[in-house]
């Protein structure tokens, strides 16, 4: 279905004004969210703390900057950081460094249990896992029943816990798991440090396939490899989310309603990558290629990237809303896990105040009075891998 993304640059004061409605009401997380009533000063200038470098992963933000959206919704100066994996996203929120930061659920569930802190999912952007375990064809692995015994390639910093997850679900033993921690390429599965390595379908997948098969001389196929979808078992989790501070939404107005124009804005930003995703490729190539951290891939894969995202944000649900059964299924997934040491992610429910749609919501009524039209589904592209994603 097509959309509706009007400028406005000329109403800015209007919509901003009509935006600082106070909120109010229960989530469907739990508690009040609303803030007080009373006059507030906009806020005008915000920052998005990412959990990686420049890339299509991130392409609704960075839309939103380069289309003018968030200027529509009434901000004047948006800083998007970027992370080489030096900065944990949530850490950087708590401590006041930035107001929004995106980092996969079960991620922030360890980190408000462990720490204490009160943070709140208040957009999914992403509404299925995208992680994967890649093996060759004959190493014989291919379900999670086999991983018993096997060197399982991970990135660390809790991106292992699905694979913990969905050992549980199979009653596996973790313990007799080696995890080795890969680096964000495919080299430990090439050169055979690895049984499995972790792969993301927008990203890892992506290299391994743009790497010449030594024994053909033409790059690997999906035929050649094993690949395990996270998604496809019971451990898979909830990812990419846009995370706030709990107490600042509940005692600050303006910040609450700072939250849900940013969440218009980049709601416009991944329509349009939705429904333009070479544009939107080529946008994100162009930022990463002059941005001072990145990491060095091709517009090719950066195309891969942004298809292979679009299909983990368009699931057939309504855009940025928590799904409960979804969530409840991550919360499940993260009692259960038991890493290779015998530990916990988590041991206890989070709170109720860890995820609201009432921000999500509220953006996505004004977003549907204002004639867009964010309901409709990805359709997948065709694109073709070549070597080293050029």
């Amino acid at each position: 279905m097509s959309h509706s993304i009007r400028r406005r640059l000329g109403a800015v004061a209007a919509a901003t004004a009509a935006s600082a409605l106070v909120l109010a009401g229960c989530s469907a997380g739990g508690g009040d969210t609303g803030g007080d009533s009373g006059d507030f000063e906009p806020l005008t200038s915000i920052k998005l703390q990412l959990q990686w470098l420049p890339q299509a992963q991130f392409a609704g933000y960075y839309l939103a900057q380069e289309e003018g959206y968030f200027e529509e919704e009434g901000f004047t100066d948006v800083e998007i950081v970027p992370s080489g994996g030096d900065i944990v996203p949530q850490d950087a929120l708590v401590a006041g460094d930035v107001d929004f930061a995106i980092a996969w659920v079960p991620k922030v569930l360890g980190s408000i249990e462990g720490s204490g802190v009160e943070l709140t999912d208040i957009a999914q952007v992403f509404q299925a896992s995208g992680t994967t375990q890649v093996s060759f064809k004959d190493s014989g692995i291919t379900s999670v029943a086999d991983f018993e015994g096997k060197r399982i390639g991970s990135w660390g910093f809790g991106n292992e816990w699905e694979i913990f997850a969905a050992m549980a679900a199979e009653g596996l033993d973790s313990t007799t798991v080696s995890i080795t921690t890969q680096d964000f390429s495919m080299n430990a599965l090439l050169d055979g440090d690895v049984d499995a390595a972790q792969a993301m379908t927008y990203n890892e997948l992506a290299q391994l396939l743009e790497t010449v098969n030594p024994a053909t001389g033409e790059l690997y196929t999906l035929d050649d490899l094993n690949v395990i979808s996270y998604e496809d078992t019971q451990g898979a989790m909830l990812q990419d989310a846009i995370w706030a501070d709990t107490a600042r939404l509940a005692d600050d107005p303006a910040y609450a309603d700072a939250a849900v124009r940013f969440l218009k804005a980049i709601t416009k930003g991944w329509l349009y990558a939705r429904d333009n995703p070479e544009d939107a490729a080529a946008k994100v190539y162009d930022i990463a290629a002059n941005a001072e951290a990145a990491f060095p891939v091709g517009p090719v894969h950066q195309l891969w990237q942004m298809n292979e995202v679009n299909k983990l944000i368009w699931t057939g649900g309504t855009f940025g809303l928590v799904d409960s059964a979804a969530w409840d299924k991550t919360v499940a997934g993260a009692l259960a896990a038991v890493n290779q040491d015998g530990l916990h992610l988590i041991t206890a429910d989070p709170p109720a105040s860890a995820y609201s749609n009432e921000y999500m919501q509220k953006a996505l009524d004004e977003l549907a009075a204002e004639g867009v039209t964010v309901d409709g589904a990805y359709t997948p592209i065709d694109v073709v891998l070549t070597e080293g994603g050029q």
